[in-house]
This record gives structure tokens, sequence and C-alpha cells, in this order.
């Protein structure tokens, strides 16, 4: 496995100051119309392709996304887009936070798509659980067929209600951007 050196919020703010690294947030695009890094680039994990950079090799990158963990977790792909140099920003978009530094904020933006489907999954689980206490034993099958949803998407990577949830009229405008 390999691993990304790590670059401070500090360093790198005071790095992109000087036009010397191409900061690329690799989280969706919901995550990222939400709240970013001013000048930090989209390029989702999922649709990354060495061809995005071909302008920027002789740049330093650095790699970023909400804590660094999912950065740190691809980073042999990522080093594989043929930078010359490439870091992970430590601790992601919450230490550059933490750090005072400026985000790009948008409170129009929907949560990002995990978020929503953990509130979404959670409060069907709970009003399971309230119905088969109140109304009838029967309702605790609403509640066992969200744990089943759960842990098929955990095994098989695809969550039926992610896509539901994208299709939503307050999400589609920012995942088609």
């Amino acid at each position: 496995m390999s691993i990304l050196p790590k670059i401070t919020p500090t360093d790198l703010q005071q790095r992109l100051q000087r036009g010397e690294i191409v900061l690329i947030d690799i989280r969706e695009p919901s995550e990222y119309a939400r709240e970013h890094i001013h000048g930090a680039r989209l390029v989702p994990l999922a649709a990354i392709d060495s061809h995005d950079f071909d302008t920027e090799r002789n740049k330093v990158a650095v790699f970023t996304c909400r804590s660094g963990n999912r950065t740190a977790m691809n980073a042999s792909r990522l080093l594989a887009k043929g930078f010359r140099e490439a870091y992970v920003l430590d601790g992601g978009l919450d230490a550059w936070k933490s750090a005072g530094l400026p985000v790009h904020f948008n409170a129009e933006a929907p949560l990002d798509l995990q978020r929503q489907v953990q509130i979404t999954a959670g409060g069907m689980a709970l009003l399971g659980a309230i119905l088969a206490w109140l109304v009838s034993p029967w309702f605790i099958a609403l509640s066992g067929f969200v744990g089943a949803g759960l842990m098929m998407a955990g095994m098989t990577g695809f969550c039926g209600m992610a896509r539901l949830l994208a299709a939503m009229p307050w999400n589609r405008k920012f995942l088609s951007a």
C-alpha cells in the first residue's frame, strides 16, 4: 500500500497563494457543492482519470477529502495519476476549517448523499420500532428491512436508497453540476 505524504493546512494555504499547487478535491459533487476549499478542483474519486491532469503535471498535487481518510485509502490509485509530487491534506477539509481557514459554503446545497441516507435509514428504523411498540409488532419488519438494505449496500457497494435520494428534486441540480 502506498502512502501519500501529508501537508498541513497552513502550509497548503501558503503554497496555494504562491500558485505552486493544484488542489484536487476527490469527494462527490454533492459534498463539494455544499462546502469546499477556495481554489479546489473537483475530480470525484469515482471518475478520476489520469488525463484529467494533462496540463498540470508540472505542479505539485494535493488531494483532499472531508477528513483525509478517503484520500489515504486510495493513495496508490492517486499516485498513479502521473504527478511528479503528490500530498494529502492532513485532516482534510475538517482540519482546514479547524485551522480557521476560509471555505466556500453554499447553504442552499443539500447535505451529501451519505448523510441523507443515514438520516433516512435511521428515521425509518426508528419509525418501525415506534410503530411496533405502539401499533403492531409487525412494524418491526420495517426496521429489519432497513437493516437488511444497509447490509446489502455495505456488501455490494450499491445503495438503492442513495440512488433514490439522488433522483430527488433537491439533489438533481447539484449532482449534475
